[in-house]
C-alpha cells in the first residue's frame, strides 16, 4: 500500500508515522518539506504531490489549529483547514484514492450535556470550528472514498501539552486556578493513531463502512479534574519534581477570556465507531498516566 501523509510533524502526525509504517510505503511530508509540496496555503502544489506520487491512500493531519489565531487570520484558517483540503478530496477522487481527514468537537455548539453523535446538526462558534466544518463538507462532497475522524482534546507526551503546564506552574505555585464547566475526554495523538491504522486495514476489506465518525478516548472529565488527575499521578510516582500547589480551585471559563468561543461541551459519542470498527476505546485515564510517566 502506498501511502501520503500530510502534517507529519504536528502532534497526530508524528505518531502516523509508526502506526502507518506497519501497513506499508509512507511518503510522509510537511509545510516545509523539499522534495514534494506538503503546504497547505498551496492547494495546486498539493494537488501536483497527489498526481505525482499517486497514493492509494493519504492521510491528512494537517490543519490550522490556532484556535484563538484564527478569529485574527480567517482567511489562512480557511484556506489551510477547508479549501485546500476539498482541493486534496478533489485530486483523491480522481484517482481513486482514500482520503483520512481529522475534525474536531469544535463543530458543535457545546450546549446541553449529551454526548453528540455524527447526526447531530454542526453549529460552531469560532473560526476554526466554522473552517473545520467547512473543509468536512467539501471532502464529503467530492465524492473520494473518505474516512472523516472527530476527535477532541488531543494531546501528545512529544512537544507542549495541558498536563506539562499544570506541572510546570504546580511546581511554582501553591494554588492554581483551572476552569470546570468545559467537559471532554483528553485523547492521546498515539490512541488516534493507532485507531487510525485500524481504521484503514478495515476499511481496505470493508470499504462501504466509509463515512464520518466520532473518535475519543473513554469517559469525560473538566479541564480542572484533569488538572487534579495529572498531579495526582506525578505525586503517586514520587517524582523528583517538587509539587507545590496544594490547591487547583475550580472556576468558570468567563474568568479566562478568550478570542476564540470553546464549546462547553465536548463530549463525543464514539459508538458508532466502536461497533463498526470493532474497536473499545480505553478510558482517557489510561493515556494521561502514561503520558505522565513519560514526562517525569
Amino acid at each position: 500500500m502506498n501511502i501520503l501523509l500530510f502534517g507529519k510533524n504536528g502532534q497526530v502526525g508524528w505518531e502516523l508515522q509508526r502506526s502507518l509504517a506497519v501497513l506499508g510505503q509512507v511518503t510522509a511530508l510537511d509545510f516545509d518539506s523539499t522534495t514534494h509540496c506538503g503546504d497547505f496555503s498551496n492547494p495546486a502544489g498539493i494537488a501536483d504531490t497527489v498526481r505525482a506520487l499517486r497514493p492509494d491512500v493519504i492521510v491528512n493531519a494537517a490543519a490550522h489549529t490556532g484556535v484563538d489565531k484564527a478569529e485574527s487570520e480567517p482567511d489562512l484558517a480557511r484556506l489551510l483547514n477547508a479549501t485546500t483540503p476539498g482541493a486534496l478530496a478533489q485530486e483523491a477522487a480522481k484517482m481513486g484514492a482514500w482520503l483520512i481527514h481529522y475534525s474536531t468537537d469544535y463543530v458543535f455548539d457545546g450546549s446541553g450535556s449529551r454526548p453528540w453523535s455524527e447526526t447531530d446538526a454542526p453549529a460552531p462558534l469560532s473560526v476554526y470550528g466554522h473552517t473545520k466544518w467547512e473543509g468536512e463538507r467539501l471532502i464529503q462532497e467530492s465524492g473520494v472514498q473518505h474516512l472523516i475522524l472527530r476527535t477532541s482534546w488531543v494531546y501528545a507526551s512529544r512537544g507542549g501539552n495541558f498536563a506539562k503546564t499544570m506541572l510546570r506552574l504546580a511546581q511554582e505555585r501553591e494554588r492554581l486556578t483551572v476552569i470546570d464547566d468545559q467537559w471532554g475526554a483528553p485523547t492521546g495523538a498515539d490512541l488516534l493513531a493507532d485507531v487510525t491504522a485500524h481504521a484503514i486495514r478495515h476499511l481496505q476489506a470493508r470499504p462501504q463502512d466509509a463515512g464520518l465518525y466520532h473518535m475519543a478516548a473513554g469517559g469525560e472529565t473538566n479541564w480542572n479534574l484533569y488538572a487534579k488527575y495529572v498531579l495526582a499521578q506525578a505525586q503517586q510516582a514520587q517524582a523528583a519534581i517538587k509539587i507545590k500547589a496544594t490547591e487547583v480551585a475550580a472556576v468558570p471559563t468567563s474568568d479566562f477570556p478568550t478570542p476564540a468561543v470553546r464549546p462547553h461541551n465536548s463530549r463525543l459519542d464514539t459508538r458508532q465507531l466502536q461497533t463498526t470498527f470493532g474497536l473499545t476505546l480505553p478510558p482517557w485515564q489510561q493515556g494521561v498516566a502514561r503520558m505522565v510517566a513519560e514526562i517525569l
